[in-house]
């Protein structure tokens, strides 16, 4: 991973994104790059001609992809690195893989957030009932501010009889802010897995897996990691090391890419996170984008993306917050994805039309507008969202 640099500026040049809209929804959808718009492009052009396509380009078209992804996570070893195409997909081999957990007891919980995106959510009921095991829903405060408390609340809940955790490092719909370091430990001193879903914070914000380790993290690559949809990476712990995929993927067993020898069938699977690939995980369009996608946050560096999101909005938490809106503190909550909370006469879908009406784009979560800017956006697109949110609220 590179060293701290200089202070980010804006990279708004380096995307296609129109002059007259302002987009700060990047947590709903990042755009592309025109670098990886234009390694797309070339992917296309490559399948359009074939030839010359050798047996080792379908086991090393993600190869490289997945090397970037584990300096982004800090993650010495990229063999725990598997091609995903969804957050659902990474949680299903966690949850398949559940009942040969050591110690894994009927009465067991599964402790999970209050609010969780649904893929972190649905993933775990079939194996509970399963098993026997409890899910157990850490409630969010009622109060600002949120973080501590809530923070707080989950490592309370862990305990000797907790089979799992999962928690992200920010919440999707609001950016508090979770511990991951010291609820690993805690779930590390009682023998729960931790399962972590970075879709919300990865590529934005720093990742330390040799610090949080985690058992699991998945993430979806088409929001903070900026690539295509439908591809994503889980990383896998050496817990998973002889676990049970969700395909039998031909590509995953030894000796897969002697493809004069395919139907001399191998039971024996290629080593570590190798079995959890998706199928077709050579995706020659996918994969260069993906890669693109990857240098440039890599170049970018997430603590530098961090403090350029922090600087941006710095001078406008305050107006909003004079609208009557409510912020958790900084100390609490990440400066890429930050709700708003609109006072409680407002109605938030009709704050959001009225939004996009003069071209800003953010996302409505409950009862709270979640703002997520990016690299790509600068005080106008600030401005804009003030002014426009002045207009709807007064």
């Amino acid at each position: 991973m590179l060293q701290q640099q200089t202070q980010l500026v804006c990279q708004k040049e380096r995307f296609a994104l129109p002059d007259h809209t302002h987009y700060i929804n990047c947590a709903t959808r990042g755009p592309f790059s025109r670098s990886v718009e234009q390694a797309g492009v070339e992917a296309i052009r490559r399948q359009t001609n074939p030839f010359g396509i050798t047996a080792h380009d379908f086991l090393s078209a993600s190869t490289r992809s997945k090397a970037l992804f584990s300096q982004l996570i800090h993650n010495p070893d990229p063999e725990r690195v598997a091609v995903i195409p969804s957050v659902s997909y990474g949680m299903a081999v966690v949850a398949r893989n559940l009942p040969r957990k050591p110690g894994i007891a009927r009465g067991q919980r599964i402790i999970l957030i209050d609010s969780e995106f649904p893929s972190d959510v649905y993933a775990w009921q079939r194996v509970s009932d399963e098993l026997g095991l409890h899910i157990h829903t850490v409630q969010m405060p009622d109060r600002f501010p949120l973080g501590a408390e809530w923070n707080q609340r989950i490592l309370e809940a862990i305990d000797t009889n907790t089979a799992l955790v999962v928690v992200p490092p920010v919440h999707w719909m609001y950016g508090i802010r979770f511990g991951l370091e010291a609820i690993g430990q805690r779930a590390r001193d009682v023998g729960a897995w931790l399962a972590v879903d970075g879709t919300q914070s990865v590529g934005a914000m720093p990742f330390d897996c040799e610090q949080i380790q985690p058992d699991a993290l998945i993430c979806a690559g088409y929001k903070w990691l900026m690539g295509p949809y439908s591809s994503g990476f889980a990383y896998f712990s050496d817990a998973f090391d002889d676990g049970i995929p969700l395909e039998e993927n031909w590509m995953a067993r030894i000796d897969s890419d002697q493809f004069h020898r395919l139907t001399d069938y191998q039971p024996t699977y290629r080593p570590k996170a190798y079995r959890y690939n998706m199928g077709e995980q050579s995706h020659f369009i996918h994969s260069p984008m993906m890669e693109a996608a990857l240098a440039q946050l890599l170049e970018w560096q997430p603590d530098r993306i961090q403090d350029y999101c922090r600087t941006l909005l710095a001078d406008s938490l305050t107006d909003w917050q004079e609208l009557g809106c409510q912020i958790e503190p900084e100390t609490g909550r990440s400066h890429h994805l930050v709700g708003v909370w609109l006072p409680q006469q407002a109605e938030p879908l009709a704050i959001q039309q009225a939004l996009l009406k003069r071209n800003v784009s953010v996302s409505v979560r409950a009862r709270a507008l979640r703002i997520s800017p990016n690299v790509y956006n600068d005080e106008r697109d600030v401005v804009a969202l003030t002014d426009a949110l002045k207009q709807a609220l007064t």
